[in-house]
């Protein structure tokens, strides 16, 4: 174990039967966030597609930083309600998008290899990187413990259900143990395989007496995905039963262009006026999320001993690395990339901090897309078992932000309100949706009230698309609460430091000498002292409880 208590660093190299296993532990740390997307989105069927699309971006990351950075890439979360936007234009939609999300890093890439990297921890010291890192964790929460109490095999998936949470928290338990117990080395750092396995049998224990009896409540584990990868409506499926490709995002394009048809449900053909609706919804976003990649470097970068900002590799290759890489993971695959609070968790519990364990992740996600029966197997993991891993991920993801709390002062005006304005706004869901107007061309027919009024605006399929009465129109961009709150945090900073250059220029004999200290910072001051006038006030209470008694 090193200096920084890492079983592996960053350049060691684990044996290769140790190597595969934990390569596969990487593996399932990301699988469930990496298959969430193409699934919300509504292309459950690009799952596979996901998974070699993460593969192949990690690997341009990797390559693009030296393999210096063990992290995994995977479909970012954050550009979901822009790639709701793009599939309304088919796969060729979601391509440009990615395309426009991954030259804002390219470019900010460029300018920092001019400029630097100074003006970026300026704008990001500490007190907001530490408050944004606790805050992607605790923002998780709900998804974790929302996943820990669901059935997959239950007819009503949604409802909560305790059998559920009890495999939930045989993971979570599991894990916690061969984490922490020191006589098994190989426990302690597989303890996700093991977790996963221990609450998969649980699960499927209670999953054979359901369907035996008949009992919706106790089928926890959904085995339908791997039944039909086999069999649909009793006919064997062959050769794809065993090997079959993923859809790329690139080949579905070009079929889109080669048949004038989209290639998604209710979707239309990507035209000139679409792209500058593709890109006004990714650009945004995309210059947010820049600084959640800095948030996970700062905190990968604590972990493993080493600045990965102003150091090796370097902001300016990471930003390349997560650019090109999210462009590459969408053309061979379905969803833009980002580096995974999964996958840097998974490297903090386990001390495990080997790149090579990350590149042969990256590698077994390209060879699983291809295996159909591996996929379909996945995909039968119960929620609650992947709730009970992430109880613990998506916690030291909070904790490491918390853990940079110890050197910021709080007793100051400036830190105390950056950080709760950002702890605040983020938990609260202070999101920023940004209304954008249809192009009147699209406008196919008109309804109105019986006064006469314009209500809503319909196009040629007879979708809404503007609540005239309302004001406002249906489709938004949403800038998700982190991204508000971390810009938030950066304004509030930004604020404060102006003010306390304008104090520093007040002569002493301009302010108000027998002013209180702020009570607000006081509050949260190791030595918190709420006396005006000390001497004086403790003479005048004196007195008064002597008048008292006479």
């Amino acid at each position: 174990m090193n200096k920084n208590g890492l079983i592996y660093d960053v350049e060691d190299k684990p044996k290769i039967s140790k190597l595969i296993i934990f390569a596969f532990q990487q593996v399932l740390a990301i699988m469930a966030a990496t298959i969430a997307v193409p699934t919300i989105i509504g292309l459950p069927t690009q799952i596979p597609a996901a998974i070699l699309g993460a593969g192949v971006g990690t690997i341009v990351y990797l390559l693009f930083t030296k393999f210096k950075s063990p992290v995994f890439l995977g479909s970012s979360f954050a550009f979901l309600s822009s790639l709701f936007v793009a599939t309304m234009y088919g796969y060729c939609g979601v391509l440009v998008g990615s395309i426009f999300a991954g030259l804002v890093y390219v470019i900010i890439a460029v300018v920092i290899h001019f400029a630097g990297t100074k003006w970026v921890s300026k704008l990001m010291p500490p007190v907001i990187i530490g408050p944004t890192v606790a805050l992607i964790g605790l923002s998780l929460a709900g998804s974790a413990m929302g996943d820990i109490v669901k059935a997959s095999g239950a007819s009503v998936n949604g409802s909560y259900n305790l059998v559920g949470l009890l495999c939930g928290l045989v993971a979570f338990i599991t894990i916690v143990i061969c984490s922490s117990q020191k006589k098994f080395k190989t426990m302690k750092l597989i303890p996700f395989i093991i977790g996963i396995g221990a609450g998969y049998v649980c699960a499927a224990i209670f999953s054979i007496f359901g369907y035996a009896l008949k009992v919706d409540y106790l089928k926890i584990i959904n085995w339908t995905p791997l039944v039909n990868n086999f069999v649909v409506d009793g006919k064997f499926q062959g050769i794809t039963a065993f090997l079959n490709y993923p859809r790329f995002g690139l080949i579905e394009a070009i079929k889109e262009m080669a048949t004038g048809k989209a290639g998604i449900d209710g979707a239309s053909i990507l035209t000139g006026a679409g792209v500058g609706e593709v890109a006004l919804a990714f650009i945004p976003v995309a210059l947010v999320v820049f600084a959640e990649h800095i948030a996970d470097h700062k905190n990968l970068g604590s972990i493993i001993g080493r600045d990965l900002v102003e150091g090796e590799p370097g902001l300016e290759k990471t930003l390349l690395g997560d650019g090109v890489g999210s462009i590459a993971g969408t053309i061979f695959g379905i969803c833009p990339n980002t580096t995974y609070g999964e996958s840097v968790g998974c490297v903090a519990i386990t001390k495990n901090a080997s790149v090579r364990t990350i590149f042969v992740a990256a590698i077994m996600c390209i060879v699983l897309s291809f295996l159909s029966p591996i996929m379909a197997l996945l995909q039968t993991i119960p929620s609650c078992v992947m709730g009970g891993v992430c109880l613990t991920l998506y916690g030291f993801i909070a904790v490491s932000g918390l853990k940079m709390f110890k050197d910021i002062d709080l007793g100051e005006n400036k830190n105390l309100f950056t950080v709760s304005a950002i702890l605040i706004a983020g938990i609260g869901g202070l999101s920023v949706q940004i209304p954008y107007m249809i192009h009147k061309e699209n406008v196919a027919s008109t309804a109105y009230d019986a006064l006469g009024n314009k209500i809503f605006l319909y196009d040629k399929d007879g979708n809404q698309l503007f609540s005239a009465l309302a004001g406002q129109p249906e489709k938004v961009i949403t800038i998700t609460a982190i991204a508000t709150a971390l810009i938030l945090g950066i304004c509030v900073y930004a604020i404060m430091n102006a003010l306390e250059k304008k104090n520093a220029e007040i002569a002493p004999e301009e302010g108000d000498a027998e002013a209180p200290e702020s009570l607000v910072a006081g509050a949260v001051a190791p030595n918190a002292s709420f006396e005006l006038k000390g001497e004086e006030v403790a003479e005048e209470a004196a007195e008064d409880a002597a008048e008292s008694k006479e």
